[in-house]
């Protein structure tokens, strides 16, 4: 049974993870060892989810040892080379994959030079990006539409490439104008399909297939179950604070990752937080078109910061920007700015400081967190880091200090979650382009709506 079959060994691991003081386990290898005492020490597991739990956690850490090229090492005994995993040799699953370069091509040398490096780059044998050629994909059906992407579900018939799984569940996203991507945009989309084979926070991307009826490509990834929007809305009543900061610190240390590769997600709203026993990140580098023009911002509009609104770059403070107003929607239950239904209007109020009106009960020191990271200033907003160790604080609080009250569903919220149909602002992300919008700035008086 895999790690997101079984909640009951997924809820242990991160209970543990959730428990660990970071001031103490300051380097991966404590880490390790912590999350594995704790493991063997709970006693809600059977001998069988111990094992279980301490093999998968044993993938992670060796996983995180070759990224790092850190930790004890090993002869492999295939071939003979000093290899850091413990549990496979991450130098013999890319010397496998290399020797097969030539019995695949996807037709456009730009789309095999970025799996190739992908796989080059592999860490373990589960998680390998390949060109899935498209007639092994079956059942496909239509699912959605985001933005400039078609979301399609469908069967993987043959599986992955070292270890072939019969009828695997999959998505489909289709890719629009690859063949005229820039070099940046494939850089960029090679940095994080190598993100999504190296961390279990990231939506897993199996690899690439074309479309021959129109010769569009498309990005095949595992399958989720819903969102973040979605989960939030039908659970909101069941949710308790302790629950609710657990989301906040998936999103946030999920981010960090991204951030810790030197990237930029520039597209993170609730939509693209998907669910299936946990919360994983999506849409990493394939936000918006391939060609898109230079003096366009692409995301959701309300969750976009300020300064990209304007025009300007978008930087990692812009990714921290997006994380307050998932927060505040962790907090609510609802996606900010539902009422809104004019792009120009909702885009002058947030450069002009309008936030989210906070919900009473809300923790003080998760609203001064979320408030900070909202700033209209970029400078004041606090690095993924620093953002991490707060809310890691205000976790390890909740978790060990005030368990069984933060354990009561939420009571005393008084309003209802309503569904906005005529709003097309939070449907999805889009292109947009403003002129004449003022430097952005914080409300200093009046009421913040």
């Amino acid at each position: 049974m895999s790690y997101d079959e079984n909640q009951s060994v997924n809820a242990a691991i991160i209970r543990a993870i959730a428990l660990m003081d970071y001031n103490i386990c300051n380097n991966i290898h404590k880490q390790f060892e912590f999350v594995r005492q704790t493991l063997l020490d709970d006693n809600s597991l059977t001998e069988n989810e111990k094992y279980e739990a301490k093999l998968i956690y044993t993938k992670v850490y060796d996983s995180y040892k070759i990224m790092n090229n850190d930790g004890s090492k090993r002869i492999c005994d295939n071939c003979n080379q000093e290899c850091l995993a413990t549990l496979y040799c991450e130098l013999c699953i890319r010397n496998y994959l290399k020797t097969k370069f030539s019995n695949w091509t996807s037709g456009n040398v730009n789309i095999d030079n970025l799996i190739k490096e992908c796989q080059m780059e592999t860490l373990k044998p589960n998680k390998i990006m390949e060109w899935i050629p498209y007639n092994n994909l079956k059942n496909i059906k239509y699912l959605t539409k985001g933005g400039f992407s078609e979301i399609y579900t469908a069967i993987w018939m043959d599986g992955k490439a070292t270890k072939k799984i019969w009828k695997s569940m999959c998505s489909a996203q289709k890719l629009e104008n690859v063949n005229n991507a820039s070099q940046s945009w494939l850089e960029e989309a090679k940095s994080h399909l190598t993100l999504s084979t190296k961390y279990p926070n990231i939506v897993q991307c199996y690899g690439l297939t074309q479309d021959p009826s129109n010769g569009n490509y498309m990005l095949v990834m595992n399958e989720m179950d819903t969102n973040l929007r979605k989960y939030l809305q039908q659970n909101h009543r069941q949710l308790t604070w302790k629950e609710r900061i657990q989301i906040a610190v998936n999103v946030i240390k999920s981010v960090r990752i991204i951030h810790k590769e030197n990237a930029i997600h520039r597209d993170l709203h609730s939509g693209n937080i998907l669910f299936k026993t946990r919360f994983y990140i999506s849409d990493l580098g394939f936000y918006g078109p391939a060609d898109k023009p230079l003096k366009s911002i692409y995301g959701n509009l309300p969750y976009v910061a300020p300064e990209a609104i304007i025009g300007k770059e978008q930087t990692f403070k812009s990714d921290i920007y997006s994380i307050a107003m998932l927060m505040w929607e962790i907090s609510s239950g609802q996606p900010p700015f539902i009422n809104y239904d004019n792009d120009y209007d909702l885009a002058m109020n947030i450069v002009n400081g309008i936030r989210p009106k906070i919900e009473p009960g809300t923790p003080s020191e998760y609203k001064n967190l979320m408030k900070q990271c909202w700033d209209a200033d970029p400078s004041n907003r606090p690095d993924i880091n620093t953002l991490r160790k707060k809310i890691n604080e205000i976790n390890l609080f909740y978790q060990k200090e005030l368990d069984e009250l933060l354990t009561q569903p939420e009571e005393n919220n008084s309003f209802e979650i309503e569904h906005h149909t005529s709003s097309n602002i939070l449907s999805t992300s889009r292109l947009h382009h403003f002129e004449n919008l003022p430097e952005p700035r914080n409300v200093t008086e009046g009421i913040i709506l």
